[in-house]
């Protein structure tokens, strides 16, 4: 009882950076939203615009509850890019036009509060393990299927970020030797086999082999979507065996990292998740079967992420509970 008193009282702002725009939010220890708002980001006008729309936000929605900053624990910031949340530097952030950049430190001086920052898919793993998906578990794991594989990894409740903050990457393992390029310079890796992009691509070459696809009667090459061949798997025989390789692949992945880290939940976030158990049902036979020493002992869920693109905030917020 005295806990849930002071997880009520007690706020936290969190911030979630993209590349055209900010949100935020305030919430209590109990993630009951206080306050939230946008604004765009305006990293191309340099790095004193973006700072100004982070101030002007976080005063914003203090207003606009009527709290003072001195009700606040601190703020938290999820941000993508290279982040070295120790030091609270942005170490390479393309999108943002960011390098070594000390955004904790330039935030907690305009606003006069205490700063965390981290990785932008750490924040949405934490949020998601805090407040989501994942909050009946310690340990869990999120990979998120967007234009990319990303995702994160709480240990014991805590977020785990590898040395200087830089690991995680879950995209960049190789789960097909010497395979297609990626974009990080390797071959193989997961994001270029499980990836929204990966699976959109993989949908064209089959519709541009098997013109007799019935995806065609509703999208062309350039309309082709995340979500197209899961709308013909069931009557199409090429939309289907598109899915169930791109499923195997999805499942290969997860294989991997839950054989490494054994957390007691998957979650899959990102545009593809929204297939739900059309995703996680198959995966999770593929676990089923291939996890290292069967599920008896240290079973894992694999579940759909909940908390969607507020994930990001809910995290942010979370790095200082």
């Amino acid at each position: 009882m005295i806990n849930d008193l002071r997880n009520i009282v007690k706020k936290f702002i969190g911030i979630d950076i993209g590349g055209t725009g900010i949100k935020g939010v305030i919430i209590n220890g109990l993630g009951n939203v206080l306050a939230e708002g946008s604004v765009p980001t305006d990293a191309d006008k340099g790095e004193e615009a973006m700072m100004s729309n982070i101030v002007d936000l976080i005063n914003s929605m203090l207003s606009s509850v009527d709290i003072v900053k001195r009700e606040i624990s601190g703020i938290g910031i999820g941000c993508p890019g290279l982040i070295d949340s120790k030091n609270g530097m942005v170490v390479f952030a393309g999108n943002l036009n960011l390098k070594y950049y000390p955004l904790a430190t330039e935030v907690s001086e305009r606003v006069g509060l205490p700063v965390k920052i981290t990785n932008d898919a750490n924040a949405a793993a934490l949020g998601e393990a805090k407040f989501g998906a994942g909050k009946k578990f310690e340990d869990s794991v999120l990979v998120t299927l967007g234009t990319g594989v990303g995702g994160g990894i709480v240990i014991g409740g805590k977020l785990f970020e590898g040395g200087n903050s830089a690991g995680t990457e879950i995209g960049h393992m190789v789960i097909a030797e010497d395979g297609e390029k990626c974009t990080c310079g390797r071959r193989g890796c997961y994001e270029r086999y499980a990836s929204a992009r990966a699976l959109i691509a993989q949908t064209r070459e089959a519709m541009s082999e098997h013109k007799e696809s019935k995806m065609w009667e509703t999208y062309t090459l350039e309309t082709v979507s995340g979500k197209t061949p899961f709308d013909y798997m069931d009557t199409d025989e090429t939309a289907k065996n598109v899915v169930n390789k791109y499923i195997k692949h999805l499942a290969c992945g997860i294989i991997n990292i839950v054989n490494i880290f054994r957390p007691q939940v998957v979650m899959l976030g990102g545009g593809v998740s929204e297939q739900g158990e059309r995703l996680t049902i198959p995966v999770q036979e593929y676990l089923d079967n291939e996890i290292f020493a069967g599920m008896t002992y240290a079973p894992v869920k694999v579940v759909k992420a909940t908390l969607g693109n507020k994930a990001g905030v809910f995290g942010a917020a979370a790095l200082l509970m």
